[in-house]
């Protein structure tokens, strides 16, 4: 929100300099974002008036003007200027000699041999505008002789607010006024609005199909309009001021309404609508196959989710946001039918932002204008019509709905105290609702409060609380420190460890850290996760990022690639983030760890020579996460991984995630010299580890057995090593396989898998027969279940 701080000054003038008025709206919660100046400093430039034009006796493209600079004695100064747009009777401002311009002294000097005692300057010249075509020719009724500067009201600053979406009242220099007048405790001046007398009885009627969408709809006809006259120049400065093009006067004085008031509004060209007089405006939803070209020249397709003015054949307008170029006012315009309208924000968010520009209005709209002000808004826009443009015109046409409700709020002054932490009484507090303009009773320092019609996100209790607060004044408020009672409770021994541990982990095993964007592309979801149906985003802010992810590795091989496309042939990256479920319409948020592993497992080194990362190099960083507890690994089928190369991750017979190595298709799709091993890991199944248990130690030999059993393929190590792990006797204490083979010498079908098994007892040497037991027990259990034979 920009405007003119000598706008504000008309309406609130506060004891305050523009850089403390800066400050008191900052520390309220209104940001200044900046204050400038509408000018540069220079001085002695007049409003002069050009009497007569010569040509330059030696240059074509120069003229010898005398010039009225309305001195007592009438006496005329002559100037050479080049300006293409000179005349005869134009005012212009004209810098006398001794002028400090921002570029330049003036001086007396010679052109091309013709005395100039000053010069007539453009907009450019005076850094009022970065690009001049010309002289900045001033209103006919200009006074000569007087201050350019005091003419133009350069004295001035332009203030800029920053926002949040929840001021939307402060969206008017009335609005800001208004808080202005609240902050510094100044009488504030609004602009008083008249009915305006009406002189032709013409109408058109509303028809608003879906009350909900526009509870209030304000339209007025008016006849015999001029716009052939120029926008004033005080209206003009203040738009520009404000951010705000001029256009034409009717577009001019609607855009200076809003500006004002806070209120967008619209003109049409009522010999546009059908049927013009005896036409018909409908405030509804467009239908299928509809078209319009908008004021900025963009053709639309229209959506049946937008909201559109009407006449009985064809939308006029985008509601809310633009009008149509069809039925827009234009040089040669006399009839008008004005629009002064409430629309729902929901009705409005968004659409702008699909279409791919902003405007003013909708930026409004979806935040919420105020509803109360909608006829006054209509009110005095006719009002400047007619004292600048003539005229006449007609009763307004008035459809209303159900508006939003205001309810009362309880307001308690010992909830003021505790938020606030301050010592407040009720006439303070009444004051300072009174400031805001509150409506509000007292009943034994209870506050009934209903919210203003311009301030939707005041609804409960604490809203209220920080009106308090932003008005007594932040920096008034003490500060002390917080005050508890602290005893020691008591601590779990398991370990919990936090994703910040969990990096460490990985960044210690060479991983480096990479942070991605939860919003992703649909293709990475059906190619990394086979999801189908992932969380659509409404208003995705790129087409390649209109999901969000399922899955972290779709970010990670992005990653990847930028790394290989800058010549980097070893890339080890690891992500922590949420993953987002759509389980048919009810969403799931989970946290999860991730890492790929791309190139050699070691930095080149003439240490050992160069080998490609496998499954296993990876499958031991996986296990550094869980340790000291150990993991199971069975066979898996995941959509992005190798068939044969994939294993699920089972914690405490929980699944904890997976690991594998990329699938061919999608390293060919990728377009990848090689394959890139990957997993992902549920943060849940990580965060709470048992501490490791004591056991006895042994000061006795332990003793080695190896076994080596033939099975079936499609057998697992993992089976067998469970099934001798839940039957093996006492003295058994680890068992772990050591090798695998099936090829020359094996049955079809078969392989051999060789287990070593370490026997020890804490309380004796163990002897033949012992460990012969053992062993014979555990190859009992293998061909019971397994029909394992040993080999031999």
């Amino acid at each position: 929100m920009r405007f003119s701080e000598n706008w504000l000054r008309m309406l609130v003038n506060p004891p305050y300099s523009s850089n403390e008025l800066a400050q008191v709206l900052t520390m309220a919660g209104l940001e200044v974002e900046s204050v400038e100046a509408v000018a540069p400093p220079f001085d002695n430039v007049v409003v002069a008036e050009v009497i007569s034009i010569q040509k330059h006796p030696d240059a074509d493209r120069l003229n010898v003007c005398q010039v009225d600079t309305g001195t007592t004695d009438n006496k005329l100064i002559q100037v050479v200027c080049g300006a293409p747009n000179v005349e005869v009777g134009v005012k212009v401002p004209c810098a006398l000699i001794g002028a400090h311009l921002p570029d330049i002294v003036i001086k007396q000097s010679k052109l091309r041999g013709v005395e100039s005692f000053g010069m007539l300057c453009s907009a450019k010249e005076l850094r009022l505008s970065e690009k001049a075509e010309g002289l900045l020719l001033l209103p006919k009724d200009a006074p000569k002789g007087m201050s350019f500067r005091e003419f133009y009201a350069l004295d001035d600053q332009i203030f800029t607010l920053k926002l949040t979406p929840n001021r939307a009242d402060c969206l008017g220099i009335l609005g800001v006024a208004r808080e202005v007048a609240a902050i510094t405790a100044t009488d504030f001046i609004p602009p008083e609005i008249e009915s305006v007398k009406c002189e032709i009885n013409n109408t058109l009627p509303v028809y608003v199909e879906k009350p909900e969408t526009c509870p209030l709809y304000y339209g007025r006809v008016m006849h015999e309009v001029s716009l052939a006259v120029a926008t004033p120049l005080w209206m003009t400065q203040r738009l520009e001021r404000g951010g705000v093009r001029a256009i034409n006067v009717v577009v001019d004085i609607l855009n200076y309404i809003m500006l004002e008031m806070g209120q967008p509004m619209h003109a049409f060209d009522l010999a546009k609508i059908k049927d013009g007089q005896a036409g018909k405006i409908f405030v509804r939803y467009a239908k299928k196959g509809e078209h319009l070209e908008l004021l900025n020249g963009q053709k639309i397709e229209l959506q049946p989710d937008m909201l559109v003015i009407a006449d009985e054949n064809e939308p006029l307008a985008l509601a809310g946001i633009m009008g149509g170029i069809e039925s827009s006012v234009q040089l040669g315009t006399t009839d008008l039918f004005l629009e002064s309208a409430f629309f729902s924000p929901e009705v409005i968010s968004g659409k702008s932002f699909h279409l791919g520009f902003s405007t003013d209005a909708a930026h409004r709209f979806e935040r919420g204008v105020d509803f109360a002000v909608a006829r006054d808004a209509l009110e005095r826009a006719t009002h400047l019509i007619l004292s600048i443009c003539g005229g006449k015109a007609g009763p307004i046409t008035e459809v209303k709905n159900l508006l939003p409700k205001r309810d009362v709020v309880k307001v308690r002054l010992e909830r003021i105290k505790q938020l606030l932490g301050i010592d407040l009484e009720s006439g303070q507090i009444s004051e300072i609702f009174k400031r805001l303009r509150f409506n509000f009773s007292v009943d034994d320092d209870v506050f009934y409060v209903i919210p203003p019609s311009y301030r939707f996100d005041l609804a409960i209790e604490e809203d209220f609380v920080e009106e308090v607060a932003r008005i007594y004044g932040y920096d008034h408020i003490p500060v002390s420190l917080p005050r508890a009672e602290m005893s020691m409770l008591p601590e779990s021994e398991v370990i919990n460890l936090s994703p910040g541990r969990l990096k460490q982990i990985l960044i210690c095993r060479d991983y480096q850290e990479v942070i991605n964007y939860a919003f992703v592309d649909a293709n990475w979801e059906l190619d990394f996760a086979n999801n189908a149906a992932p969380v659509v985003l409404k208003n995705p802010i790129a087409s390649q990022m209109s999901v969000m992810r399922s899955s972290l590795i779709g970010g990670l091989m992005a990653n990847l690639q930028f790394n290989l496309n800058r010549k980097q042939t070893r890339v080890r990256i690891f992500e922590v983030g949420c993953c987002f479920i759509n389980d048919q319409g009810h969403y799931q948020q989970t946290e999860n760890i991730a890492g790929l592993c791309y190139g050699n497992a070691a930095p080149e080194q003439w240490g050992q020579p160069a080998r490609n990362i496998d499954f296993f190099d990876v499958k031991m960083d996986v296990e550094s996460l869980f340790w000291p507890e150990q993991v199971r690994f069975e066979k898996f089928i995941h959509p992005a991984l190798h068939p044969g190369k994939s294993a699920q991750l089972y914690r405490n017979n929980e699944i904890a995630g997976w690991l594998g190595e990329l699938h061919p298709h999608l390293q060919r799709k990728y377009d990848l010299p090689r394959s890139a091993i990957l997993f992902e890991l549920h943060i849940d199944s990580l965060s709470m580890k048992t501490l490791p248990k004591v056991k006895k130690l042994s000061k006795f030999p332990p003793v080695q057995r190896d076994i080596a059993i033939v099975v079936d393929n499609h057998i697992s190590a993992q089976e067998l090593l469970d099934s001798m792990n839940a039957e093996k006797v006492d003295i058994i204490s680890e068992i772990h396989l050591f090798d695998i083979y099936s090829g020359k010498g094996m049955e079809a079908g078969k392989k051999s898998l060789a287990f070593r098994i370490l026997l020890q007892d804490t309380e004796k040497t163990l002897v033949d027969k012992e460990v012969e037991e053992a062993i014979a027990q555990l190859l009992n259990v293998l061909e019971s279940k397994y029909n394992a034979k040993l080999r031999r």
